[in-house]
């Protein structure tokens, strides 16, 4: 599994400006990690509707920056650019922002801890998200 099994694995999708408190402000997404595996278990279920069929999605990513937090993990930090597209709509989605993972080393792995998407369009209408896991 790639998700950190910890009480203090977080998804979080802020809906409004990038260092917030999402235990007080609204998030998009905020999940611990009961809350993520139920969404992935739906995602992978085939009951997820908004994603039958399955998008297409492509990401680019660049300006990578690693470095340590102040409790030993590593953090990484890249902008994107997320291209969907849907079967049977002619318009493609595209999504941009960055994204922040704290990962904890395992052996020769590494785990996400925390996995933070900040949007550029956050404030916009959004149609759906499930690919963003």
């Amino acid at each position: 599994a790639l998700w950190d099994d910890h009480e203090e694995t977080v998804y979080w999708v802020p809906c409004n400006h990038d260092d917030v408190d999402p235990e007080r402000e609204l998030s998009i997404i905020y999940d611990n990690m009961g809350r993520l595996n139920l969404r992935l278990k739906r995602v992978q279920s085939g009951m997820a509707w908004t994603q039958e069929p399955k998008s297409r999605v492509r990401r680019i990513l660049g300006n990578i920056e690693i470095s340590e937090t102040s409790d030993g993990l590593i953090e990484v930090g890249t902008n994107f650019q997320a291209t969907e597209v849907r079967v049977n709509v002619n318009t493609p989605f595209f999504w941009h922002g960055r994204y922040i993972y704290h990962l904890r080393p395992e052996g020769d792995d590494f785990k996400i801890r925390l996995k933070k998407v900040l949007l550029l369009n956050n404030d916009q209408e959004m149609t759906q998200l499930t690919f963003l896991v």
